[in-house]
């Protein structure tokens, strides 16, 4: 592989490592234990739970990975998989998609090589969409799906993680929430991910989904090629008509019609609370949702002034309920249309929304914050721009 500054960028965050050959991939323990997997629970031993996190456990030593998992992830393994899972769903995720899942982890290292040279001229290519550092990443979902199982193996470096201000991105405490302090929307929190693992294990979906990281620039530049930050004085002289707007009353944001921007009502940290204990809107989207979770691996935390626009995450599940009374509900068939690059058209977009804010809400910066968002949202998250 070609030296790269998008590579150099996410590599200390990824499990794989540059060989002598200048290619990714994985260590040699990691890839006999992948294969033994793929194997099926005969060859490998991998039949229940608890056995599944004595796997990771061994895997993320072969990786050298010093942060220890939470404390209770190996006991949320093994009460999702050997208890709340049927014996016959728990039997056919053994013995059907852990083969498939460890196979998907083999490909990872080629997966992103295909990727850097797809994306090379466009300059989508996964990398760290810094702080105050407009651009995009286009992953195709397949790709996704392998970050995604590195997720639930726990495979990914944590120990820099903090220092970048990026969230979780294993799941070991999705799980070991589960355990803690069991509650049925956490478990069912759970379920919409291993439906969402099921389905690609059936049928790998082949499309693509992109992350933007987009900005109103706190200073104005005449040479700068983006807007910048309007306050209060810009909004008061203006006289440019608003555009035409629908307000609807009922309904869920990710019902509603397709081309609709649909605003995840986040913290700064893309995705909230949604590998811990959260479950209200955005971690909800995120699980219905679960190709969103990738935007936590190279997303670190939003400013006032940024946005994160997410287009073409498939959905997976169908619910019920909010917060505790949170439900999975069944499979959930996606038929909206794509674009061109393969991209289904839904557009999601992540704001840093304030928390509990009552009458705080009203004052001038707030208001003006909110203002922009809406800017945001009806002029720099139209397509193409």
């Amino acid at each position: 592989m070609e030296d790269s500054a998008e590579l150099e960028s996410i590599l200390p965050y990824l499990p794989l490592v540059i060989g002598s050959s200048r290619r990714l991939l994985w260590p040699s323990k990691v890839v006999e234990a992948l294969e033994a997997m793929s194997r099926g629970p005969d060859h490998s031993l991998v039949n229940c739970g608890e056995v599944l996190s004595i796997a990771i456990s061994d895997m993320r030593a072969s990786l050298s990975l010093a942060d220890p998992l939470a404390l209770s992830a190996p006991l949320g393994y093994a009460l999702f998989f050997d208890e709340l899972m049927s014996g016959a769903d728990s039997r056919k995720w053994f013995a059907e998609d852990i083969p498939k899942l460890a196979n998907l982890l083999l490909r990872l290292p080629s997966l992103l090589e295909v990727h850097y040279q797809n994306s090379r001229a466009y300059g989508y290519g996964l990398r760290i969409l810094g702080p105050q550092q407009p651009g995009m990443v286009l992953l195709s979902q397949e790709l996704i799906g392998a970050l995604l199982a590195c997720s639930l193996f726990c495979l990914f470096p944590i120990s820099n993680r903090g220092l970048k201000h990026l969230p979780t991105i294993n799941f070991d405490q999705l799980f070991a929430s589960l355990y803690d302090s069991y509650s049925e929307s956490q478990e069912n929190k759970v379920r919409c991910i291993i439906c969402y693992f099921q389905r690609i294990c059936l049928q790998m979906p082949t499309g693509s989904v992109s992350f933007e990281r987009k900005l109103l620039s706190l200073e104005h530049h005449p040479w700068q090629s983006f807007l910048s930050y309007p306050y209060a004085d810009f909004w008061t002289k203006s006289t440019i008509p608003l555009c035409p707007f629908q307000v609807h009353s009922s309904g869920l944001i990710e019902d509603h019609a397709i081309e609709a921007l649909e605003v995840d009502f986040a913290n700064k940290y893309l995705g909230g609370g949604a590998l811990h204990r959260g479950c209200v809107q955005e971690e909800i989207r995120f699980m219905i949702n679960p190709e969103l979770i990738a935007g936590m691996l190279f997303l670190p935390s939003m400013a006032d002034n940024e946005a994160i626009e997410i287009v073409g995450a498939e959905r997976f599940s169908d619910y019920t309920g909010y917060a505790s009374s949170f439900r999975f509900s069944g499979d959930y068939v996606d038929k909206r249309s794509v674009d061109f690059l393969g991209r289904r058209k839904t557009r999601i977009v992540a704001i840093d929304a304030l928390c509990s804010p009552r009458m705080k809400q009203y004052k001038l910066k707030y208001l003006i914050r909110y203002v922009n968002f809406g800017f945001w949202m009806t002029f720099m998250c139209m397509p193409g721009l």
